[in-house]
């Protein structure tokens, strides 16, 4: 796993709701900031810092701790602490077969909608503008929008929950491919593609496309680690 016992880290405070004291609330939060690459691999999670932030209880934090460590985010070592999870080959593989299972099912059952499609359009142009710009956080940024955006197409919150998930996840890998930043600039092509088919309306193609795309990420990945 390669955790590293480093300073504690915490986030900044958080707006409060009539949910806000839940477990589910703070791991919510949690997964967000580990989805935007604010929580990185390895960092120890300050149990007394984040419940301070958080305007929360201990045992509420430990709620989120454990609803985290079950989606494999976070782990518990003993005497140590809890860290953000670093994922290693076979947390990838575990990613990509839920990723093969959703994907490509939203790709062909999906409802596109004009504004759906145009927003993915507008992914695909900032994945661009970051890619000419040699800014690797920012392709990875909108790598990780434009697959959210595929499985909204579904209409399922359930997916979209599980999906947020696994872009949590995917996120803790993306920090392993930093110093590759060629991985996410050949990706910004392939996206762009997949829209294109989409927005053309040849869905069958574009899921046969994501299928390969997402072989090939896991093997390119696989091969890194």
């Amino acid at each position: 796993m390669n955790l590293r016992d480093s300073t504690p880290v915490t986030i900044n405070d958080q707006p409060r709701a009539e949910h806000a004291h839940t477990g589910a609330w703070v791991a919510g939060i949690l997964r967000t900031q580990i989805a935007d690459g604010q929580l990185k691999p390895g960092s120890r999670l300050s149990e007394q810092a984040l419940a301070t932030a958080l305007g929360v209880s201990r045992n509420t934090l430990r709620e989120a701790f454990t609803m985290l460590a079950a989606e494999s985010i976070v782990r518990r070592i003993p005497n140590r602490g809890v860290f953000v999870a670093a994922p290693g080959p076979d947390d990838v593989r575990e990613i990509y077969n839920v990723r093969r299972a959703i994907e490509p099912g939203a790709v062909l059952w999906g409802r596109p909608s004009e504004d759906a499609l145009a927003h993915m359009a507008a992914i695909i142009d900032q994945a661009c503008r970051a890619r000419d710009a040699g800014d690797i956080t920012a392709m990875a940024d909108a790598n990780q929008a434009l697959h959210k955006a595929i499985v909204t197409l579904t209409g399922s919150r359930t997916l979209e929950r599980l999906m947020e998930r696994v872009l949590a996840e995917m996120r803790l890998i993306f920090h392993a491919m930093a110093s590759m930043p060629d991985f996410h600039s050949h990706y910004v092509e392939r996206n762009g593609e997949l829209v294109a088919l989409l927005r053309a309306g040849r869905r069958q193609d574009a899921a046969e496309r994501l299928r390969h795309y997402l072989d090939a990420a896991e093997a390119e990945l696989l091969g890194h680690l």
